[in-house]
């Protein structure tokens, strides 16, 4: 690998987290009055609306935790979370247990969505702050709920369903989602679980969604893991299996397994080929398997966090193969956001851009970005490449 360029990198990433995109959220972003956090927000940092996402009150209570067990131990971080996880455990639970997804300021909720990723940030979340506070309480909270999330991902654990039974299918979403879940909740505070359920995960995805007669990964496949040849089951969306495969690769980091690392760079190769624009650069939403037209009108849009995912990806099959393909992929990639998402006047990407890199909208926080996506994607970078600039 080109050791000059890693420590570049490394200096280039660091700098965006802590210089660029933190300080665009925080402290500014806790709220004082209720706890949690204002997260939506307008380009210049001013409030568009003070509902909040419980799945990213979740995140960024996640991010200021892992800010603080692995960046420096700086109190307004570990604070700032202690904001954001007061506020999960005193509002965001239903009497069921069950946790909802959009909320007024002070707490009263104002929707319940039919999945559970809500819980699975507060379980990183919750892990995170375990750690950083080293509170057995919050540790075994976090445990609680991982153990229902994997009760939901059975269906042990009902959720009212949103379709009828006539054409059963399930979504690449869930194994990935638990995988991640599972890592950072091991990679915190520890559970034996973890290791047997990421390897059974990775096997469903590598064995029902990844296809290698066409050279695609599968949103959502029949129970069988055959393709469903309809409209919904045909939509590929490339930066969600993008985010697959580092997730994977990461694993593959982890545990030094050579297969694993072959699968991630296999599902982020056929992802890349399908998803990247060779027209206009960066990573479309969603494509057809066939190349039929899409149902979603906002297919050929790019959205931020696609593009995050993508970074992940490539630089961790860089730095795992230092196949210098994967060299070429992060470097377009990065110009490209830096030309077209990130905000140099006031910090921060914006979400959502036109194909041709048009800003379609000023927003940087809503009900589904927050500082999760962006920050996450410049603190693993950081640390991936600090720990290679230490090692040579």
């Amino acid at each position: 690998m080109d050791l000059a360029y890693i420590k570049e990198l490394h200096q280039f990433y660091q700098k965006e987290l802590l210089e660029d995109t933190l300080p665009f959220w925080f402290p500014r972003s806790i709220d004082q009055k209720y706890g949690g956090y204002l997260l939506m927000r307008d380009a210049d940092g001013s409030l568009i609306d003070d509902d909040k996402a419980v799945w990213i009150q979740g995140r960024a209570a996640w991010l200021l935790a892992t800010l603080y067990n692995t960046v420096e131990k700086k109190q307004a971080w570990l604070d700032g979370a202690a904001a954001g996880i007061d506020f999960l455990l005193n509002h965001c639970f239903d009497p069921a247990g069950k946790m909802y997804f959009h909320m007024q300021r002070d707490g009263t909720p104002i929707r319940m969505r039919r999945y559970f990723f809500s819980e699975t940030f507060a379980v990183i979340a919750l892990a995170a702050y375990a750690k950083a506070t080293q509170d057995a309480r919050m540790a075994e909270k976090a445990r609680e709920l991982f153990t229902r999330c994997l009760e939901y991902a059975k269906g042990e654990r009902l959720m009212t369903p949103k379709f009828e039974p006539t054409r059963p299918a399930k979504a690449i979403g869930i194994p990935m989602i638990m995988i991640n879940t599972a890592q950072q909740l091991r990679e915190t505070i520890g559970d034996p679980r973890c290791d047997q359920l990421i390897q059974d995960w990775i096997a469903e995805i590598e064995r029902d969604f990844v296809k290698e007669d066409i050279r695609c990964v599968m949103e959502q496949v029949a129970p069988d893991g055959s393709i469903i040849d309809h409209i919904d089951g045909r939509t590929l969306n490339p930066g969600h299996a993008i985010e697959g495969a580092w997730f994977i690769l990461h694993e593959a980091r982890y545990r030094s397994n050579k297969h694993y690392q072959q699968l991630g760079c296999k599902m982020l190769d056929y992802m890349w080929e399908r998803g990247w624009d060779k027209t206009y650069g960066g990573i479309l939403y969603f494509l057809d398997v066939y190349g039929k037209p899409v149902q979603e009108y906002w297919q050929d849009m790019k959205f931020w966090w696609p593009q995050n995912e993508a970074l992940i990806a490539t630089l961790l099959a860089y730095t795992l193969t230092g196949d210098q393909k994967y060299k070429t992929w992060h470097e377009d990639l990065r110009q490209y956001t830096e030309n077209y998402f990130h905000d140099k006047e006031h910090g921060e990407w914006y979400g959502y851009l036109h194909r041709d890199g048009s800003l379609a909208q000023t927003a940087k926080g809503n009900l589904f970005k927050g500082p999760f996506h962006l920050p996450r994607q410049q603190w693993y970078c950081m640390r991936l490449l600090s720990a290679l600039v230490t090692a040579n």
